[in-house]
């Protein structure tokens, strides 16, 4: 009895405290999902990199200009006999030799291999923003989930509440009969039995709550402890189409997107493989100046001020079939690129067939479980009405009582199985606002 009491007590100071909990709305969630979520965060910044790596200089468009300096120095200790027999003797003479200028080497012609390079930087750029695009419908469909799954469980708990307050009642009047005489011990035990099975199917029913919880401020990325409640609409989208849906997703589907991509990517591989066939043309060019001293010899101190310039040019004649194999290996590969388009197009085609399938029985299961639900609750007040004047047995009750809350179980899983398998449609077919 004791029990008891402290569960219904703690049932009721968290319905009291719950009505003051902030309202966390699906937009708010999606929101600071896409702010703060930091897989999101961590995409944003490849794109980042992706769309600094595009540019001229890193495709090797532009020259290279480098400066350099060379200071040599030597201390001398010689001695040095001439042909004429004299003999000089040196002791801490310096040998000095300063070179320092700049020299500029470019590119300018390489089959086009240049250009493909640019290209390509640019298609690893719309890689990186796909990527990133995969990135937030993942999380953002997780968003969905959680926030939906946390909908239904809020309701189940409402309506396990309604469920508590008549076991409450039907104890009291178990324990009233009993008191007058009209009802026996067992019957007041069987009652409160039935309560204590309702309570404990509301505490584990809470548990799931709060693990969802956590689960959402997670992907939220906030502290993992911020309490909130949810709204409590779940609004289906039942107008969906399968032959809406395909063409959407052979458009849109992110996953088949990158193998687009993968594929622009490995064609212009396979041009920079094929550039090698043709002659590569580069142009040099500098001005150096340049001091010596030098303790022996006729000159024993020079300068110049020297410029240079000239080209050179290459081509591969012969290099053992590699160039061959190399294009033979760049057109396989890209071969599997198509073949990989092909694949993604019939997986996407196939997973939304199947969550099609589930997506309309789940629908045919709300309009079931509404109907049900409907039922067992005026089945239930008919039989809460008897039993207040004493005409159903205490166990026909229990079962009325039980067939709603099991319809109403049913009932917001049917909803959120509805939800769930459109969210997952929307994934796929690559529509999923947020």
């Amino acid at each position: 009895m004791k029990n008891s009491l402290f569960l219904i007590l703690y049932f009721f100071c968290f319905s009291v405290w719950s009505q003051n909990k902030p309202i966390l709305t699906l937009e708010e969630a999606i929101s600071k999902t896409l702010s703060n979520n930091y897989d999101i965060r961590i995409a944003k910044n490849d794109l980042k990199i992706d769309e600094m790596n595009v540019s001229a200089g890193n495709a090797g468009m532009l020259p290279r200009v480098s400066g350099t300096v060379l200071n040599n120095n030597t201390i001398l200790n010689q001695t040095q006999t001439q042909a004429s027999g004299n003999e000089i003797e040196v002791d801490g003479a310096r040998n000095l030799n300063i070179n320092y200028g700049v020299g500029l080497d470019w590119t300018i012609f390489d089959g086009f291999r240049m250009f493909a390079r640019h290209n390509q930087l640019k298609e690893l750029q719309n890689l990186g923003a796909t990527e990133l695009k995969v990135s937030i419908l993942g999380r953002v469909s997780a968003v969905y989930q959680t926030y939906f799954n946390m909908v239904t469980q809020q309701h189940q708990l409402k309506a396990f509440d309604s469920i508590i307050a008549v076991s409450e009642f039907r104890l009291k009047t178990a324990k009233n009969r009993f008191t007058i005489g009209k009802a026996s011990k067992l019957e007041v035990l069987n009652a409160e039995v039935d309560l204590n099975t309702d309570l404990s199917a509301k505490i584990q029913l809470l548990e799931q709550y709060n693990l969802l919880k956590v689960g959402l401020n997670e992907l939220i990325a906030q502290p993992l402890d911020t309490d909130f409640e949810v709204t409590d609409a779940i609004v289906v989208d039942d107008k969906l189409l399968l032959s809406e849906l395909i063409p959407q997703a052979e458009k849109q589907n992110p996953q088949l997107q990158l193998q687009f991509i993968q594929k622009k990517i490995q064609e212009y591989e396979l041009k920079q493989v094929k550039a090698n066939r043709l002659p590569t043309l580069s142009i040099q060019g500098g001005y150096n100046l340049i001091r010596s001293q030098s303790p022996f010899g006729f000159i024993t101190e020079s300068t110049g001020r020297n410029f240079t310039y000239g080209f050179s040019a290459s081509l591969n004649i012969f290099d053992g079939f590699n160039q061959n194999r190399n294009e033979k290996v760049a057109k396989v590969q890209l071969e599997n690129t198509q073949l990989q388009i092909e694949r993604q197009t019939q997986l996407v085609k196939s997973q939304l067939t199947s969550l099609y399938q589930s997506y309309i029985s789940n629908l045919s299961l709300l309009e079931l479980e509404k109907k049900n639900e409907t039922l067992a609750k005026q089945n239930l007040n008919i039989t809460l009405e008897k039993f207040k004047i004493g005409s159903v047995a205490p166990i026909e009750f229990r079962t009325a009582q039980e067939n709603y809350a099991n319809a109403i179980i049913r009932l917001t899983s049917a909803e959120f199985n509805c939800k769930q398998s459109e969210i997952s449609l929307k994934e796929i077919a690559g529509n999923l606002s947020f």
